[in-house]
């Protein structure tokens, strides 16, 4: 004998409004207790070392870039907001020529910093950073090492921070 779909208990429920009553007294629960109200730009909540928000470049200690090239995070990125071409530094080693992210197609899933081998494409904690136009959040590989350089010392907290977890 199989199962009824339908129940009488159900019915009830369905007809006494039952889950109308019980979404009131969770309301009626929050309702009167004390309000927290973070005042925004005085007040900043704590943000988690994984956090991601504005996309960097870093620099090896020596001042060299550590993007090889491999364009991993070009192939990682699900956006397709990644633009890398290579070339050959003066020492020999592979570099980037042009390192591109287009911040209106970015979804900031992370996937570019996971997959990067040398940790030289991050995303920072800094989410208060805007653009007027679109071509105002198209960062070039210039941009992207000019926020490493200011936020290193954030960056490399955040990473040591962050590195018994991965």
């Amino acid at each position: 004998m199989s199962a009824s779909p339908f129940s009488i208990r159900d019915f009830f429920k369905s007809f006494t409004l039952w889950e109308l009553f019980k979404g009131m007294k969770l309301t009626a629960r929050y309702a009167f207790r004390r309000k927290v109200t973070i005042q925004y730009p005085e007040e900043k909540t704590p943000l988690s070392p994984r956090f991601r928000g504005l996309h960097a470049l870093r620099r090896y200690e020596s001042g060299q870039e550590r993007c090889i090239a491999c364009k991993l995070c070009e192939a990682a990125c699900p956006a397709m907001a990644i633009t890398i071409e290579a070339g050959v530094r003066a020492d020999g080693s592979r570099g980037t020529t042009r390192y591109d992210i287009d911040l209106t197609k970015c979804i900031f899933c992370g996937f570019c910093e996971e997959s990067c081998p040398v940790d030289s494409i991050v995303e920072t904690p800094v989410f208060e950073y805007h653009g007027e136009k679109r071509g105002d959040l198209y960062f070039t590989k210039d941009m992207l090492l000019t926020v490493g350089d200011r936020y290193e010392s954030g960056i490399a907290a955040a990473k040591t921070a962050d590195a018994k977890y991965r």
